[in-house]
């Protein structure tokens, strides 16, 4: 059972922030204290890459393991780099597409693969395919004898009627746009070298983290905020704290599989866009102007299997609310990153 902890009312600054985005709960302790070995972290430069790599080595060091965790990126963004490096996390500058490059990579005996390519995908289809399917298979071809906990996404399943309550991870995937076809064809990559080589494996569909500086609830909020009208065509969604969704990521090395396990990593609610946004609007103090119709489907995931494994998230979403309207209205740091989580033809 996690213990749940008592939240505060607001998150002060950024580095508040970040240290609770990486405090690591009970079970992900607990998993980095039975795996051995270090810890590679593909794509750690992206949104979520930093605070689970830190994840990684707080965990370790609570559990009381002595490892290298490793982050692997461009780091194109400045500063990220070196302030990995103070919180324990060792860096290796990677191109991942170029061969040589990933061959030098040191073979280690887990790794998290969090690079992909979404926005930006329309009009780089190709570079889009190369980054979502050919780079796993390099990956594993390279990390063979590891074991690999691989992030996806919720969109592989396409939109699902919102009266089912969101897809299940054994329903049929009807990816929409090249952006959710090629998650599907990483996911078959991944799935093809974890029979053929034996990989332990899971596959994470992650359907949405969120914090104070992004997501659909940052979105959502800033429209209010701006005095935006909301559009309502795709009419619910999930979210989920981004310390939960690195917390299963960790959590996942003590279930993995070959064939792969598959998890969809989303909050429990079934959240209404509508209603979401009234509620900002009331916390804000500012009138909401909804536009449209909810559609009767939606990107909608079910994650009671990985509730079920990993528990429900540590913050629920009425808190993760109050946090984002007085991060806001304080003039927090965003990161000026849309979700495009409106987006109902696939094209990214």
């Amino acid at each position: 059972m996690v213990r749940a902890k008592l939240l505060p009312d607001r998150i002060a600054d950024v580095d508040e922030l970040e240290e609770r985005l990486s405090e690591p709960n009970e079970l992900a302790i607990a998993a980095m204290g039975r795996l051995a070995g270090d810890v590679l972290v593909l794509g750690v430069g992206g949104k979520m890459g930093p605070t689970l790599a830190r994840m990684v080595r707080r965990a370790s060091d609570a559990a009381g393991v002595r490892r290298r965790v490793i982050g692997v990126s461009r780091f194109s963004a400045g500063g990220l780099e070196g302030r990995l490096q103070a919180q324990g996390v060792d860096t290796i500058r990677c191109d991942l597409l170029d061969p040589g490059q990933l061959r030098a990579l040191p073979v280690v005996p887990n790794v998290i693969f969090m690079t992909g390519m979404k926005f930006g995908s329309t009009g780089q289809e190709a570079r889009t395919w190369a980054m979502n399917c050919y780079l796993p298979g390099m990956v594993c071809e390279h990390f063979r004898h590891s074991r690999i906990v691989a992030f996806s996404t919720g969109n592989v399943y396409g939109l699902s009627p919102v009266s089912w309550g969101g897809s299940r991870e054994d329903d049929p995937l009807q990816p929409l746009g090249d952006y959710a076809q090629s998650c599907v064809g990483r996911e078959r990559i991944f799935e093809h070298f974890s029979r053929t080589l034996g990989i332990p494996l899971a596959i994470l569909r992650l359907n949405y983290a969120t914090e104070l500086r992004y997501g659909v609830l940052v979105d959502l909020a800033q429209s209010v905020l701006a005095g935006q009208p909301i559009d309502v065509t795709m009419g619910h969604f999930n979210a989920i704290w981004q310390a939960d969704a690195n917390a299963a990521a960790l959590a996942a090395f003590d279930h993995l599989a070959s064939p792969p396990l598959v998890l969809n990593i989303a909050g429990p609610e079934l959240l209404s866009v509508r209603r979401v946004a009234e509620e900002f609007g009331r916390l804000l103090g500012r009138p909401v102007v909804c536009r449209g119709q909810e559609a009767a489907d939606a990107l909608l995931s079910n994650a009671q299997r990985a509730h079920r494994l990993f528990g429900y998230p540590r913050v629920p979403v009425g808190q993760l609310m109050l946090w984002i309207a007085d991060w806001l209205q304080r003039g927090g740091e965003t990161l000026g990153k849309p979700t495009h989580f409106q987006v109902r033809d696939g094209q990214f």
